[in-house]
């Protein structure tokens, strides 16, 4: 039998050709002709890629070739990162950008942006300021810290303090609290960049105060206790308190540091949410230094936020790597602005999105997924099996990792083909939508979706359902 003939690759289209048609020519003057000709150049070598690999496979169409550039011009054209609907439940989703700002964050941001402002000069005296002045009042303020400094996020804020206090010299920290963060930071490494080493004391699940107390020697420098906030761990388990360690480092004179992990200001367990520990606590029991995130249960930009006593923080200014972690404009306005929030209690709750969803109740979700499947339409949700559904979530972040968060769904089941095809159909289409798969269903959550994007999330559903096969 003889093998049928190779395609003719002669016969696809030239660069020039794409580019005079129609379809390419209606992107002139919204983006340049490097990008057309790239688009072009790209589809033609992935038609000529395909056809090399299936030999036997006719060549793509011209048009088939046509559509393919003009969706890598589409994607050039998007912002990126791309704007998408969280319908997830997970309301600080760290894939999807974590806390969502405050509005009032967002103007501080756009205003910052766009204008110089007084980011390191003294408008009294004229002279050189520092971008720390604008945030360390509120922060001090709100936290009842005698000093306050921002770096760009929680784990080089963590990084800062252990190379300042622990520079060559040991961290003395409970087994059971060596945990990992996102990305694959684990405690234990951050402390070997630190050039701290590490001492830890105890067994997993149990650690006492006389543990500590064998491990101090001349060689320590500073006593660590970190919040396990991604994980939890129950039954045969005991830990030191935060009292018993505040007295024993005050005992050994030596320098107590924190990590309160999420960030939380306020007291979630008033909406039926598991304690968080709270920074101005901690402070106020005696810790010497706290360090927590900016962008979880804070609501605000990523940032790591070190407050404490003066002279440690003096201490972490005066390292030089504090310039490396230093934060930009725009992240201390919408973390001024944020914190700003904080001191009007009636506004907080609805100003703050990462506060609004968590604390609204599950039956105004409801009622929001009950609008969006009446836009759907009432035969078109009952022919593609879409109905609303109670479910449970999680708040995200490494926050609360026991927390389940009652809610409502729409879940959307396939006529045919899978569920994850439909679940791809939503994420690349014209307005991406987010979900999650359980027991063999798209959920689509509607705690995380606000609802000015009702309408979107409710043409995307349309457009999705309509084109399956």
């Amino acid at each position: 039998m003889k093998p049928k003939p190779s395609p003719d690759l002669r016969s696809l289209p030239s660069v020039g050709s794409l580019l005079q048609s129609p379809e390419l020519s209606s992107y002139r003057g919204r983006a340049p002709h490097a990008v057309l000709a790239a688009a072009a150049r790209d589809a033609i070598a992935a038609a000529r890629a395909g056809a090399r690999k299936g030999r036997a496979a006719p060549l793509p169409s011209r048009e088939a070739i046509l559509r393919d550039a003009a969706g890598r011009v589409e994607q050039e054209l998007h912002p990126a990162p791309r704007p998408l609907i969280n319908a997830t439940g997970i309301v600080l989703h760290t894939n999807l950008g974590r806390a969502v700002l405050a509005e009032e964050a967002v103007q501080a941001v756009a205003e910052a942006a766009r204008r110089y402002t007084d980011l390191e000069i003294d408008l009294t005296s004229g002279s050189r300021g520092s971008r720390m002045a604008h945030v360390e009042p509120i922060l001090t303020e709100l936290l009842g810290a005698e000093a306050a400094l921002v770096v760009n996020n929680n784990a080089a804020a963590m990084l800062l303090a252990l190379n300042t206090f622990a520079l060559g010299k040991e961290a003395v920290v409970s087994r059971g609290q060596l945990v990992e963060i996102g990305g694959s930071f684990r405690i234990p490494e951050i402390l070997e960049k630190a050039g701290a080493t590490l001492r830890e004391v105890g067994t997993t699940n149990k650690t006492r105060l006389r543990d500590y107390e064998r491990a101090i020697g001349p060689n320590t420098g500073l006593l660590l206790r970190v919040h396990p906030s991604n994980f939890a761990m129950v039954g045969f388990t005991e830990e030191v308190t935060r009292e018993e360690l505040v007295a024993l480092a005050r005992r050994k004179r030596l320098p107590l540091l924190e990590d309160v992990g999420s960030g939380a200001l306020i007291d979630f367990s008033r909406w039926g949410l598991p304690a968080e520990p709270i920074a101005r606590e901690s402070l106020a029991q005696g810790v010497s230094v706290v360090c927590l995130s900016g962008d979880k249960l804070l609501g605000g930009p990523q940032a790591g936020i070190l407050a404490g006593k003066r002279k440690g923080i003096e201490a972490l200014k005066q390292n030089p790597m504090a310039r490396a972690l230093r934060v930009d404009k725009m992240t201390l306005a919408a973390l001024v602005a944020t914190l700003r929030l904080y001191r009007d209690p009636e506004k907080l709750e609805t100003a703050i999105p990462t506060l609004r969803m968590l604390r609204e109740p599950a039956e105004d979700v409801r009622a929001r997924a009950e609008e969006i499947l009446r836009r759907i339409g009432a035969d078109r949700a009952s022919q593609r099996r879409v109905e609303v559904v109670a479910c449970t979530t999680e708040v995200g972040g490494g926050a609360m990792p026991l927390a389940r968060v009652p809610s409502y769904a729409l879940a959307l089941r396939p006529a045919r083909g899978k569920v994850e095809d439909l679940a791809r159909s939503l994420r690349t289409g014209p307005d991406p939508v987010i979900g999650r798969i359980e027991s063999g269903r798209l959920l689509l959550d509607l705690r995380t979706v606000h609802r000015d994007e009702h309408e979107r999330l409710a043409a995307s559903m349309t457009r999705a359902l309509e084109e399956e096969p």
